[in-house]
Parts: structure tokens; C-alpha cells; sequence
């Protein structure tokens, strides 16, 4: 099938970008039903953390042994494989009567999310008019963020106020997949010339001359946003439950939430901001929500912990557009899922190792200082990565805002 964006105009790239929040959605959806499972099943806050840490070890695996696949075998294929893993996973949670099945759970959302991440990406861009423009990339961002923060939504409101909390969400996300399918068997595919699966090959870290220059700055702000986002959503359900007695799911998922909206309406501000200063900006925000989240922990207060939310979704949202952006348009055309692959596997390299390391503090020094600790590193991180990129700021791509 020939390649190319459908002459329909921008419906088949909103399409795409459904089916990727769909699918970005069912990776968060256990995130506020943590507590739930440790009181049935009765593991503790590090059996927590490594659990929601191996959704992270499973897409940088297919990252890295399968990156490239769409760039060969074709988008909706892998797209298509995706969400069998996604629905696969969902039945794996419907089933969680021990906490095997939480890790195989998760284990194939992160699967699905990493055979989704770079080839949904590269195809919700290529299937706008003009692939490649920054209203593209805003889409591709916004679904993967957004769904992010539809699940913990999603999941603590049926939780909260409807029928079997451990049960129903999955249900639903299951309904809302086999919806999904079918929309992307109505989409065109975007790869031209395509390649038996055969041919694809594991990646090692590597990437094409023309996109080093712009690819460090990019895969550290991606770093240091995603290890907060690890941090956050590790520690302030638990945290909300143990230290300020917020027992509502639905407040919980919706403070989880309010990180990535949050981080979706960074993304809308990067057209006006500019890419390079986009970076800049975003690690400030950055700092300024771990800041406000360490004096949450501190003193305990919950509009610190709203606030840390919604200012460091919006610097993680700043960076990651903007490091999409300058990746995706200084790649080549055949291997453009592959590099933004790339750029995900530091991405949730940075979202995996806090959160073990929270859980394992935690074991020692207890949730509130474990959670300070690894602050203060990220903070440190954010710091140097802010002035490295004030000191060596990138060149914009071309054709992109400066």
C-alpha cells in the first residue's frame, strides 16, 4: 500500500493519536489501585515499586530488540501487536489472584507500550498533512501524555464509585482496545516499501551521524522529566494514603493525573515558547516541581503536592515536545521509529531506577525520606542538565522554531 498522509486531512492522524492514548492509558490504569492489591494480597511498598517498575524493563526490551520493527514490517502491524499485548495485560489483572500475575500484567503493558512508543509516534506524524510540521508532534506527544493521565483517572473513579474496583477498569479498557483495533484496520499504512520481519534485526544504542548533534540534549531533558514522573507517581499515592489519610482512589488517581495533563499543556505551549527554549524552560519547571514536592514530604500538605504536579508535569511537558521534535526532524525517513526508540529507552530508563530506588529506601528509612533522597538527586540531575543546556543550547533543526 502506498505510503503517505490520507487526503481526509488531519482525522486519520487524530485517529492514530486515540488509539495511541488508548493504549498509553492501560499502562497507568493499576497506578491507584496499588493499595488495593497490597491489602489483598499483602506485599510491601518495595514489592510495589519493582512491580510498577518492570512495565518500564518490558518497552525498553522491544526498544531495544524491536525499535526498528515498523520501520520494516509496516506502523499498523506492530500498532496491531501492541494492543493484543494491551489486552493481554488487562486480562492478566482481571485474573490477579497472586502477585505473579501483577508482573506479568505489567510486564505486557510495557510490551505494548514499547512496540506503541516509537512506531505510533512516527505514525501519527506521518499520517498528518505536511509530516514532520510541530501541530504533528504536539498530537504525538499529547496522546502518549494524555493517555498516561487518562488511566489513573479512569481506574480511581471506577474504583472509587462503581463496582468491582479491581475488575471494571480493565473491562473497560478491554472494550475500549477492541475499539481501537478496529479504528487502526480503518487507517491507511504509512510505510511504503515494506520488509519481512525476518529482516529486523536488535538495534544497539546507536544513531545515524545526522541526529547526534541534536539527540544528547534531547535524551537528557527526556531523562530527567520521565525520572520525575517515576518518582511522582511512586511515591504520592502511597504517600497521600499513609501520611495525609486520603483514602479516595479518585483523588488519587486525579493528582497522578493532573502530572501528565499537566504535561500535555506544556507540550501546547512549545509552539509559542520555541524548541530551544523550550528545553531550557522545561528543566526549570522541572526543578520547581521537585521542590515543591520535597516540601509536600516535608510538611505534609497536599496543595504542595497539587501544585508539584501540575508545575513539573508542565517543565516535562516543555522538554519532552520539544526534544521529540528536534529528534524526529533531524531523522531520516527509513529509520525514524528506530531513533525515536532511542530517545525512549534513556526516557524510561529514567522512569524505572527512581522508583526501585524509592522502594528499596523505603524498606530502610522509611516512604517520606526515601522519597526526599531521590528528590534531591533528580534535582541535582535537573540542575546540571538546566546548565548544560544553557551553556551549549542545540541548533534548531531546520524549518523549526529557534
Amino acid at each position: 500500500m502506498n505510503g503517505g498522509p490520507d487526503s481526509r486531512g488531519w482525522l486519520p492522524c487524530y485517529v492514530s493519536g486515540a488509539v495511541f492514548a488508548v493504549c498509553m492509558a492501560g499502562t497507568t490504569l493499576p497506578t491507584p489501585l496499588y493499595s488495593l492489591y497490597q491489602d489483598r494480597l499483602g506485599f510491601s511498598e518495595l514489592t510495589v515499586t519493582v512491580v510498577y517498575a518492570v512495565y518500564a524493563f518490558g518497552v525498553i526490551g522491544v526498544l531495544l530488540l524491536a525499535g526498528n520493527a515498523s520501520d520494516a514490517v509496516g506502523r499498523r502491524p506492530v500498532l496491531l501487536w501492541g494492543l493484543g499485548c494491551a489486552a493481554v495485560s488487562a486480562v492478566s489483572f482481571l485474573c490477579a489472584t497472586t502477585l505473579g500475575w501483577l508482573f506479568a500484567g505489567r510486564l505486557l503493558s510495557g510490551l505494548s507500550a514499547g512496540l506503541f512508543t516509537g512506531a505510533a509516534t512516527a505514525y501519527v506524524m506521518e499520517l498528518a498533512p505536511g509530516k514532520g510540521s510541530p501541530r504533528a508532534s504536539f498530537v504525538a506527544t499529547a496522546a502518549n501524555m494524555g493517555g498516561l493521565g487518562c488511566g489513573p483517572l479512569l481506574a480511581g473513579l471506577l474504583a472509587q464509585y462503581a463496582p468491582w474496583p479491581l475488575h471494571l477498569p480493565f473491562i473497560v479498557h478491554l472494550v475500549l482496545v477492541a475499539a481501537s483495533a478496529a479504528l487502526l484496520l480503518g487507517l491507511k499504512e504509512t510505510v511504503g516499501e515494506r520488509r519481512p520481519l525476518s529482516t529486523v534485526r536488535p538495534q544497539r544504542p546507536g544513531l545515524p551521524p545526522e541526529v547526534r548533534k541534536v539527540f544528547g540534549p534531547a535524551a537528557l531533558a527526556s531523562f530527567v522529566g520521565f525520572a520525575l514522573f517515576g518518582v511522582f507517581t511512586s511515591v504520592s499515592p502511597a504517600f497521600l494514603s499513609e501520611f495525609l489519610d486520603v483514602d479516595n482512589h479518585a483523588v488519587s488517581g486525579l493528582i497522578v493525573a493532573l502530572a501528565f495533563f499537566a504535561s500535555v499543556g506544556g507540550q501546547s505551549a512549545v509552539g509559542r515558547i520555541g524548541e530551544r527554549r523550550s528545553l531550557s524552560l522545561g528543566c526549570a519547571g522541572l526543578l520547581g516541581g521537585l521542590v515543591l514536592l520535597a516540601a509536600a514530604l516535608r510538611w505534609q500538605l497536599l496543595p504542595l503536592i497539587v501544585l508539584s504536579a501540575l508545575l513539573g508535569g508542565a517543565g516535562q511537558g516543555l522538554a519532552f515536545r520539544a526534544a521529540l521534535s528536534r529528534v524526529a526532524a533531524a531523522s531520516p525517513a527509513g529509520s525514524r521509529a528506530a531513533v525515536i526508540s532511542t530517545l525512549f529507552v534513556v526516557a524510561y530508563a529514567g522512569i524505572s531506577l527512581p522508583v526501585i530506588g524509592v522502594g528499596i529506601l523505603s524498606d530502610h528509612i522509611g516512604l517520606q525520606d526515601a522519597g526526599l533522597v531521590f528528590i534531591a538527586c533528580m534535582a541535582v540531575l535537573v540542575t546540571c542538565a538546566g546548565l548544560y543546556l544553557l551553556r551549549r543550547p542545540s541548533r534548531p533543526a531546520a524549518g523549526q522554531s529557534p
